[in-house]
């Protein structure tokens, strides 16, 4: 028989998010800071992300088959190697990211927790002094949403997205929440997403999932916002953040 336990999920949101001007001077404070940007308006740092990429990551680029995949993926690293070092007074290049159980990366013996998340069009990187989750959508990927529902959704979220005026974006609200959860808990995405709710301002639950069980916070605290009209993002942490800024990378 599976051990069960509670989760519960606070949830906010979606609010039109304040995009900031990013600084030089712009460090991580109580609050988490997170990071957005198009792909588009990061190109021209290709060359200086490539090179910043260790000997893993850039054969990992290499796999990809199609190069707009190729380069999200060292715009999307680079960014985040970049951001890490600027914070922690390092050398980007030298940062040595490890990988925990279910692949999530980390920093051994450094108070900077972070989480890298990426669509078709655009990046986003998630920084707090505490286990922290992200996940960002854009709106105009293609997706049977009410498929996808059927098989990962609770009965009550799926009634939600049916009875929304915008069934897809309320979708795609739904599974950033549930994406930015198991990323802020290490256990990546899992096979009964339909036992994780996050339809409403509170839900409580019991989880049975055997590595969700032991590796979840017993609460989680998500915001989730609209940047623009275009992407949608959710953030996850263990401590009901004092706020959350956005900045445009």
């Amino acid at each position: 028989m599976k051990a069960k336990r509670s989760l519960i999920v606070h949830c906010e949101g979606p609010v039109p998010a304040q995009l900031e001007k990013s600084t030089s001077g712009m460090l991580l404070d109580a609050a988490p800071l997170v990071w957005f940007a198009t792909l588009e308006s990061i190109r021209d740092r290709k060359e200086r992300y490539h090179a910043l990429l260790n000997e893993e990551e850039l054969a990992r680029a290499e796999r990809f088959r199609f190069p707009k995949d190729r380069n999200r993926y060292i715009l999307g690293h680079g960014l985040l190697r970049e951001t890490l070092g600027v914070h922690l007074g390092r050398s980007a290049k030298d940062l040595e990211l490890l990988r925990g159980e279910f692949g999530k990366p980390f920093l051994e013996g450094h108070p900077v927790h972070f989480n890298l998340s990426d669509t078709k069009d655009a990046v986003l990187l998630a920084l707090s002094h505490h286990p922290i989750g992200a996940d960002i959508e854009t709106m105009n990927r293609h997706t049977d949403h009410e498929r996808v529902a059927e098989h990962y959704f609770t009965p009550t979220e799926i009634a939600s997205i049916a009875d929304a005026a915008d069934g897809k974006r309320r979708f795609l609200e739904l599974w950033t929440r549930k994406e930015a959860v198991l990323k802020a808990s290490g256990v990546g995405i899992m096979d009964d997403l339909h036992s994780l709710d996050v339809g409403g301002a509170l839900n409580q639950m019991m989880i049975s999932h055997p590595d969700f069980v032991r590796l979840a916070a017993a609460k989680y605290y998500v915001c989730t916002a609209r940047i623009g009209t275009d992407h949608l993002v959710s953030i996850a942490t263990e401590v009901a953040p004092e706020g959350w800024r956005i900045v445009a990378a």
